[in-house]
C-alpha cells in the first residue's frame, strides 16, 4: 500500500521522491519538511535514527579571554587589618598608609586650675581683699559700704562694681576667708567665645559643658563660665564642707518635724 502511494506521488508530481540513505545528513529545515511530507503521506517513519549534524559555520567559538582582566584575576587582593576591622587606614601624602594611632590627635592634659586671678585668691582673708580691690583700677570699690553679711550662714559677702572688662565682682568669704569669686564680664568688650576658647587652651577641654555653663574640676578648684558671661572660682574644699553641713542640717529639721507631727 506505502509503495503504491509513493508511485502516484511521482507520476503527479513528476519528481521522484528521494530515499533518505542511513547516516547521511540533513540540515535541520530539510528534516522538517520531510516529516510533513511523511505526515501528508500518512507513512511511518524509518527505522534508522536522524542525527543532525551541527552546522560548523554556526558554532560558537569560544571568547577569546582578556589579557587585561586575566591578569587583574591573577593578582592576590591583600586585606588591610584597618579596613578589615572596620576602620579605613589614613594615607599620608606621599601615599603610605599610617597607623591610625599616630594621626589621632591628642589633647594636652592642660595646666592646673588656678586658685588667683589677678591679684585676688581664694582663701585670702578679708583684709586682704579690700586691699586689692582698691589698689586695682578695674574696680570701683567703696570700702566697707560693699561688704555685708550674709544672716543665718555665718557668710560675708563683697560685692563691687567694675570699669571696662569686668561689670561687676562677687567676693563670698567663710570664717574670714575668700572660698568663690565671681566676675560678671561687660558683653559689649568681650564675648562668651573668646573667653572659652582662651580657658580650653590653657586649661583642656572642660569636664562639663551645657547651655547654661562650662564646667573645669580640679581636686581642690572649681572653675566655670555661666552665661550670659560669668567666670566663677570656688574653693571646692569649703564648699563641699558648707554643703555636707547643710545636709546634715536638713536632715535634723526632718527629724524635728517629723516628730512634730507625731504628737498629734
Amino acid at each position: 500500500m506505502g509503495e503504491q502511494v509513493i508511485e502516484s506521488r511521482r507520476n503527479h508530481s513528476n519528481k521522484p521522491v528521494q530515499k533518505l540513505q542511513p547516516g547521511t545528513p540533513i540540515r535541520a529545515v530539510s528534516f522538517l519538511v520531510f516529516c510533513f511530507q511523511l505526515a501528508i503521506l500518512n507513512l511511518p517513519l524509518p527505522a534508522q535514527s536522524f542525527s543532525l549534524t551541527p552546522d560548523p559555520a554556526g558554532t560558537a567559538a569560544p571568547a577569546a579571554s582578556d589579557p587585561a582582566s586575566a591578569s587583574r584575576a591573577a593578582i592576590p587582593t591583600t586585606t588591610n587589618p584597618a579596613s578589615a576591622s572596620g576602620a579605613s587606614a589614613p594615607v599620608s601624602a606621599s601615599g603610605t598608609t599610617t597607623p591610625a594611632s599616630a594621626s589621632r590627635a591628642t589633647t594636652p592634659a592642660g595646666a592646673a586650675l588656678p586658685k588667683t586671678y589677678r591679684a585676688f585668691s581664694l582663701g585670702m582673708s578679708l583684709e586682704d581683699l579690700k586691699k586689692a580691690l582698691l589698689a586695682d583700677d578695674l574696680f570701683a570699690f567703696r570700702g566697707d559700704r560693699d561688704v555685708s553679711l550674709l544672716p543665718m550662714s555665718e557668710q560675708t559677702l563683697v560685692e563691687t562694681t567694675g570699669l571696662s572688662f569686668i561689670k561687676r565682682a562677687f567676693f563670698q568669704l567663710k570664717d574670714g576667708k575668700v572660698f568663690i569669686m565671681a566676675f560678671t564680664l561687660n558683653t559689649d568688650k568681650i564675648d562668651h567665645y573668646s573667653v572659652f576658647t582662651t580657658l580650653v587652651q590653657k586649661y583642656g577641654e572642660p569636664k562639663e559643658l551645657n547651655p547654661r555653663e562650662a564646667v573645669w574640676v580640679s581636686d581642690t578648684v572649681r572653675l566655670s563660665i555661666e552665661r550670659p558671661l560669668t567666670v566663677k572660682y570656688i574653693d571646692l574644699e569649703v564648699f563641699n564642707g558648707i554643703i555636707e553641713a547643710s545636709a546634715v542640717k536638713e536632715s535634723k529639721e526632718a527629724v524635728l518635724r517629723k516628730e512634730f507631727l507625731n504628737d498629734f
